[in-house]
């Protein structure tokens, strides 16, 4: 039995099955993993750009990485990954998809139950009086843009050194002790608190199902099993042996 029959057969047995996603999923939508040679940290210094404190320090500099970051979300596509784990939600199999993701394919993709436990490019808000704004109405022509009151305004993203929103957490939490099946893909698991999630699931009893041409921090020890492919290529294939089961 190979694995795509094997991974279609665990999602079709499952109650409750929810997906975990990482950056890993949106590469083949031409957005590389922040980490990657060809990631914003290639071209941006973690310690003076992803801070919430190198923000409020000199926003209009961080706003420089942000506007990148900006252009290249606009110019990403859902991708056959993307496309699946919407059609797999619409097939009742799919309860949640919680995502480290910041750019909101799998809304345009088609899934609905999206937990964004790393916050969204969509949504701004000021950083002073916390006033919030829609991004398709805030203007890039000076950086930063201001808010009314003169404060700088950011994208609701989590930066390092802030928290996980806590609705957002506590979201993920309930998916994931809910969960029968978890379907991680595109993350290596390794970034706390996210990488909680998938030790929570696993003992409580659900079966732990990888996608991930790399090896991850959970292959070894806690995945069922692993498929070592792009997320679109195994995500399209698992799609179409699971309609083949349905029908």
């Amino acid at each position: 039995m190979n694995d795509y029959r094997r991974f279609s057969e665990e999602l079709c047995k499952s109650r409750h099955a929810v997906s975990l996603t990482g950056a890993g999923i949106s590469v083949e939508s031409g957005i590389p993993d922040f980490r990657s040679r060809d990631g914003l940290w290639s071209r941006y210094d973690i310690a003076e750009y992803g801070y919430i404190e190198s923000f409020r320090a000199d926003p209009a500099r961080v706003w420089n990485m942000l506007s990148a970051m900006g252009r290249m979300l606009e110019a990403a596509e859902p991708n056959m990954a993307h496309i699946a784990l919407g059609e797999l939600e619409r097939l009742g199999i799919i309860k949640a998809v919680v995502t480290q993701n910041v750019d909101s394919l799998h809304q345009r993709a088609g899934s609905t139950n999206v937990i964004e436990f790393h916050g969204s490019f969509r949504t701004m808000h000021c950083d002073t009086c916390l006033k919030t704004f829609s991004r398709e109405y805030i203007s890039f022509d000076s950086l930063p843009p201001r808010c009314p009151c003169g404060g700088p305004i950011r994208p609701d993203i989590v930066f390092f050194g802030e928290a996980i929103p806590t609705q957002a957490y506590a979201l993920a939490l309930r998916a994931t002790e809910e969960c029968d099946l978890m379907l991680v893909v595109g993350t290596s698991a390794s970034v706390a608190p996210a990488s909680h999630l998938p030790l929570i699931a696993k003992k409580r009893g659900a079966r732990l199902l990888e996608i991930n041409p790399e090896k991850s921090g959970l292959s070894d020890s806690l995945s069922d099993l692993h498929i070592k492919e792009p997320a679109g290529k195994a995500l399209g294939q698992i799609l179409r042996v699971v309609r083949e089961m349905k029908s």
